[in-house]
């Protein structure tokens, strides 16, 4: 009896409890929903877009000044490293975005895209006398990445890093956007992997969600950081996003040759196999193998040696005096990353913006993304 007696008094405080474990359960499954949803938001990108191009969610000034804007500048950093700058938005539903700008016509800013030699996805970078700069964008030994965007990741990680923390602590910021385009996309590739590794060691919390736009993005890295970045990110969670009649994205020069296939790859052991052919068939494919295999080497030398080592003794070092520069990896298989969205150009399109060769970026700027935007996904 004083067992039940017990049982009962624990079942009626439990029962005049229950209110409010209702509310805090529902308050925690709130709380767990998340505002940012994987996978390709038309919207969301055309507003990312606008803020890159003038600063606003709202690209026309009439507009913007009888409505209210929801993305609010928080931080414009200085220009950094190769002439490269980021800036931090929130969004009224406390969402940040973290914004790295594009190209600017200062030879310095191109000097970072030219400066194309293959380096380690982990390693470090002696930016100057006082900062190595220690990364990790991928797991793979074998990924490789862009040297120039690396060496901008560089000096735009630290207050980055520092912003999402602050934004964090202080808002309770747990929901983040990383938008770029141009050259902005390609370092907001990197900055994606980075931001993903630093996770993991836990230098920002481990709550914050971040989902990536890369605009009209050039190819960050090759095959191997690809397949990194892509698992990183599956399930829709970064997407890059393509004018399909824009150059920008087809660069960097691609070569590949054997060094960058899997090393079980029938193609590495053709010699070995010819040996077992017999004598005439030996002589004959070894030849034609040679020159297949011997020019795309020749080619990555060259690329290595002009975009690498003479770009950096000519220019890079010019801008940034105490670079030390670094080893490269002997390959250039560059290739594209993130679930592609292609914008389809048609008729109507060409018409309005015509091949022309004088007018290099015709198809890679604001209004040819926002027109074909609005055209392939019915946006007013």
């Amino acid at each position: 009896m004083k067992t039940d007696h017990v049982n009962c008094r624990k079942l009626f405080v439990l029962m005049k409890r229950l209110p409010t474990l209702l509310l805090l359960l529902v308050f925690c499954s709130a709380r767990s929903q998340t505002i940012l949803q994987p996978g390709f938001d038309p919207r969301e990108y055309a507003d990312l877009l606008s803020v890159t191009f003038h600063g606003s969610s709202i690209p026309d000034s009439l507009e913007r000044m009888k409505t209210k804007d929801p993305y609010q500048l928080e931080f414009l950093s200085p220009e950094l490293g190769l002439l490269n700058r980021w800036s931090l938005y929130r969004r009224d539903d406390n969402v940040g975005v973290i914004n790295i700008r594009g190209t600017v016509n200062k030879t310095t800013s191109w000097m970072a895209n030219f400066y194309a030699p293959m380096i380690p996805a982990t390693g470090s970078l002696q930016l100057n006398d006082s900062t190595v700069f220690n990364y990790q964008l991928a797991e793979n030994p074998a990924a490789a990445v862009h040297a120039g965007w690396t060496i901008a990741l560089g000096h735009l990680v630290p207050g980055i890093i520092e912003h999402i923390n602050q934004l964090h602590r202080e808002k309770g910021t747990t929901e983040f956007y990383i938008f770029g385009h141009s050259q902005g996309g390609a370092i907001a590739y990197l900055l994606r992997s980075y931001l993903y590794y630093e996770q993991k060691k836990g230098a920002i919390p481990g709550n914050i969600l971040f989902k990536t736009y890369c605009s009209a993005a050039p190819k960050p890295g090759n095959l191997y950081y690809a397949y990194d970045y892509d698992y990183i990110t599956r399930g829709g969670w970064a997407l890059t996003v393509v004018n399909a009649a824009d150059w920008v994205p087809e660069s960097p020069f691609s070569i590949q040759t054997l060094q960058d296939f899997n090393p079980v790859n029938p193609l590495i052991n053709v010699k070995t196999i010819l040996k077992k052919q017999k004598f005439l068939v030996r002589i004959a494919g070894g030849v034609v193998y040679d020159k297949l295999e011997r020019k795309p080497r020749k080619a990555q030398r060259k690329f290595e040696k002009y975009l690498g080592h003479k770009l950096y003794k000519l220019g890079i070092r010019k801008a940034l005096p105490q670079l030390k520069e670094p080893g490269y990896v002997h390959g250039n298989n560059y290739m594209r990353a993130g679930t592609p969205v292609v914008l389809l150009p048609d008729e109507e399109y060409r018409q309005l913006f015509p091949d022309d060769k004088n007018k290099t970026f015709i198809h890679h700027l604001f209004a040819p993304y926002s027109y074909l935007l609005k055209k392939n996904y019915g946006l007013k």
